[in-house]
């Protein structure tokens, strides 16, 4: 049993696609965070700009 314990303990393998799957992760969740702060600055830029217009147009 202590040889499966030691051998489960070293194992390497899965490693590299566990470092990866968090990194993917990361990158995803920093990208949402980006293109939700964008986007909020853009409908409020958008929202200006509409209210020009509709000022101009009176």
């Amino acid at each position: 049993m202590r040889n499966l314990f030691n051998c489960f303990v070293r194992e390497e393998h899965g490693q590299d696609l566990i470092e990866y799957a968090l990194l993917a992760g990361l990158i995803s969740l920093a990208s949402v965070t980006a293109i939700t702060g964008l986007g909020t600055a853009l409908q409020g830029k958008f929202g200006e700009v509409g209210t020009a217009v509709a000022g101009a147009g009176s």
